[in-house]
């Protein structure tokens, strides 16, 4: 039987931390065997009565959430993240309406691809399976509680979920509503466990529970990223900053590339799919710069420019060298000038986080090439980069971004949450 906390130990001697952790690990792994079997009724099932719920406790949910804005005012919290630590009347039904939206999802578990006769006159194929125990660390926002949980359950996988101490009495509000619905569905309730102590150590021993975990998601800044893959022993998919390049070529058209330019800094500044590099080739420069310019001063972004640039852009600062690094998550903008595609190629090949880059251009060859030869998770054509996200995707949700090379890339959805086996169908075959 798994229990909800209401109250939170802060800090916990290590033997009391260790067998809690390694209890939520023995649970959860327990509950992964269970949703092997469960079906996609039951899941969905599980989902739209924890939905319900949501709904149906939207005055307990905001009145645990003014508990944590009360502490995030008495902590100091900026304005930013007590804005993301808020819940009100619309952001709980948006929460309840995303778990919805999954539980309408198709359900990717017991997919057979590339099923085919061999000479031998076996069958092999592939099955999408899930990968078992997901660990998610995550700060601030709590409707991340329930997108998480959400997404993990109707991809077959138990989660532990271990938000950001700002939200603790949010989180668990939230868990009990997700209970609900698992209890509805007569599914386990450690498929879905919060971590009930603020203490930061759980983090480390969470990412080092290879015997119960499968996979750690981080989501949250640079320095929490950083701090998981250094400690974890187990996978983690992550992307650690988004540093997203927009080029403008010198084919573009020029009305198509000041409004992706504007819009991929400036929908939303705080976002790690915004754009904080423009790359624009030498001879378009003259004609798109100044009025890219005058857009970006009346939405109040500040400019740094290379040399070439501050030529045609008299009151831009001059760039650094660790701009062209630098994820701003602000309104200011880095710019450079380039010859042309293969050096706007070789800017981002340095200085690329491997997140999101787009291209403006009409050139056909030259949109094949950035396509091809562009290492990121996602790579665009003539479109703004504020749309790597996996509900714009048609994944309906995401639990995060990755920019590894190995297993999920770019917008981690439900497919990304399963691994695939490999089967083999036979009728009494034996090999000779």
């Amino acid at each position: 039987m798994v229990s909800v906390p209401t109250e939170f130990n802060t800090k916990m001697d290590t033997d009391s931390l260790r067998v809690m952790m390694r209890e939520l690990g023995a649970n959860a792994k327990a509950a992964s065997r269970a949703l092997m079997s469960a079906s996609t009724a039951d899941k969905n099932a599980a989902l739209m009565a924890a939905a319900d719920a949501i709904s149906h406790r939207q005055a307990d949910l905001i009145a645990e959430n003014k508990k944590d804005l009360e502490l995030g005012r008495a902590r100091g919290l900026n304005a930013a993240l007590m804005d993301r630590l808020e819940l009100n009347a619309e952001r709980v039904e948006s929460m309840a309406d995303g778990l919805r939206q999954i539980a309408a999802l198709p359900d990717p578990v017991g997919e057979i691809s590339d099923l085919s006769f061999r000479p031998s006159g076996i069958q092999v194929g592939r099955m999408r399976v899930p990968l078992g125990v997901v660990g998610i660390i995550y700060e601030s926002r709590p409707n991340v509680t329930a997108d998480a949980a959400a997404l993990c359950l109707k991809s077959g996988n138990a989660a532990i979920l271990r938000g950001g101490s700002e939200a603790a009495h949010s989180n668990q509000a939230i868990a009990r509503c997700i209970h609900d619905g698992l209890r509805a569905a007569g599914l386990p309730l450690a498929a879905v466990q919060v971590v009930a102590t603020t203490d930061r150590a759980a983090v480390s021993a969470l990412v080092q529970m290879e015997e119960y975990v499968d996979i750690i998601v981080p989501r949250g800044g640079k320095g929490l990223i950083e701090r998981v893959s250094a400690d974890a022993r187990v996978p983690v998919i992550k992307h650690l900053h988004g540093v997203c390049h927009v080029y403008i070529d010198d084919t573009a058209d020029i009305d198509k590339a000041v409004a992706i330019a504007v819009n991929a800094k400036t929908q939303r500044y705080g976002t790690c799919n915004t754009m904080e590099t423009l790359l624009v080739a030498e001879s378009i420069a003259p004609k798109v710069l100044p009025l890219l310019a005058k857009e970006y001063a009346a939405k109040g972004v500040e400019l740094r420019g290379c040399a070439r640039t501050l030529k045609i852009i008299t009151d831009a600062k001059a760039a650094s060298e660790e701009d062209w690094h630098e994820e701003y998550l602000a309104p200011i903008l880095s710019v450079r000038m380039v010859d042309g595609l293969d050096q706007a190629l070789d800017h981002i090949h340095e200085y690329s986080s491997h997140h999101t880059e787009s291209i403006v251009s009409e050139s056909y060859s030259a949109t094949q090439r950035f396509l091809r030869e562009v290492d990121s998770s996602s790579v665009m054509v003539n479109t703004s980069t504020r749309f790597a996200d996996g509900f714009e995707y048609g994944l309906g949700a995401e639990i995060g971004i990755s920019t590894d090379k190995i297993h999920a890339r770019g917008p981690v959805g439900l497919h990304g949450l399963t691994s695939q086996k490999y089967i083999v169908l036979g009728d009494g075959h034996i090999r000779r």
